[in-house]
């Protein structure tokens, strides 16, 4: 009786061997195997096991921003309804500001004279090229109607929040160079739209000036401070975003009781309920891998 071609133990046909892209082999099949092709079997070797209290905290950093944003609508509410007035608004935006500067310069490695003057010279462009504008921002949207201003505000600002790199992955240090993403260039792009918008519909100059000038520095430089204070110290930072979360829903309180319960809601969902659902599917996560994987290349190309 002959043998099995692939259990053949004759002396003159070759031992079976694992050949990638090798052609076949002489007296095997093509998709012969034998005992040892599942020895180098390895289950689930880059699933990382996750701890709830660690994705809290992370997801915290996600929180945050919506944070951020809704405190600027609160302001522009606020000042719609001519509760702050443009001297209160250009204070704010000093406050805003210093604390700015102020938390760069903690966080930057090798604090200098030369960094703050650098950054007093850019942003004393920026504040110049703000106010000689400003008359434009007033009467940009003067033949639409406030209804199509309102509807295009509130779309423009859920587009941003949708699009922002929430990971801060492009935002760099002061010096690095930046490579900010498509999706994150249109989020920001809907953000100062949004902003001059709310702007056109103030009745003084310098309310216009004072309120792109508070959203500008928000959207612009809010994730860079972030960033600093998060490379700085992450407990600092863990102790930023719940007291911000704080003065957040203590103002959206005040605003109105439907606001307060939305943002309640979003940030239980966001800290509680998705790190939660998380860890849950970490459990259906199946992962092989083994010698027929494909070939991962590694250039390490040095200049």
């Amino acid at each position: 009786m002959e043998s099995d071609v692939g259990e053949s133990t004759s002396p003159t046909q070759p031992k079976w061997r694992k050949v990638a892209y090798g052609g076949l082999q002489p007296g095997f099949e093509d998709n012969h195997t034998d005992e040892s092709f599942l020895e180098d079997m390895v289950m689930n070797a880059n699933v990382v096991k996750r701890n709830m209290l660690k994705v809290m905290l992370d997801s915290v950093s996600i929180s945050q921003y919506p944070c951020i944003v809704a405190l600027v609508v609160i302001v522009w509410t606020l000042t719609l309804r001519s509760s702050i007035d443009a001297n209160s608004l250009l204070l704010l935006d000093v406050i805003l500001l210093g604390l700015g500067f102020f938390v760069l310069l903690l966080t930057a490695e090798m604090p200098s004279f030369n960094l703050l003057l650098n950054y007093i010279l850019k942003f004393s462009f920026f504040i110049t090229g703000l106010y000689v504008l400003s008359p434009i921002y007033h009467t940009v949207t003067q033949s639409i109607s406030s209804d199509s201003i309102w509807a295009l505000t509130v779309s423009l600002i859920t587009l941003h929040l949708f699009l922002h790199d929430y990971s801060g992955c492009t935002v760099k240090a002061p010096g690095a160079p930046e490579r900010p993403s498509f999706m994150s260039n249109i989020s920001l792009n809907a953000s100062i739209v949004a902003s001059l918008l709310i702007a056109s519909r103030l009745p003084l100059r310098l309310h216009v000036f004072a309120i792109v000038l508070f959203s500008l520095q928000v959207f612009l430089f809010a994730p860079l401070v972030v960033y600093c204070i998060k490379k700085y110290s992450f407990p600092f930072h863990l102790m930023f975003s719940v007291g911000l979360m704080v003065v957040t829903l203590a103002f959206a309180y005040r605003l109105h009781r439907l606001v307060f319960v939305l943002l309640l809601s979003l940030f239980v969902f966001v800290n509680m309920v998705c790190p939660y659902w998380l860890i849950r599917i970490q459990e259906y996560k199946f992962e092989i891998n083994g010698p027929w994987d494909e070939a991962k290349l590694c250039f390490n190309i040095t200049e």
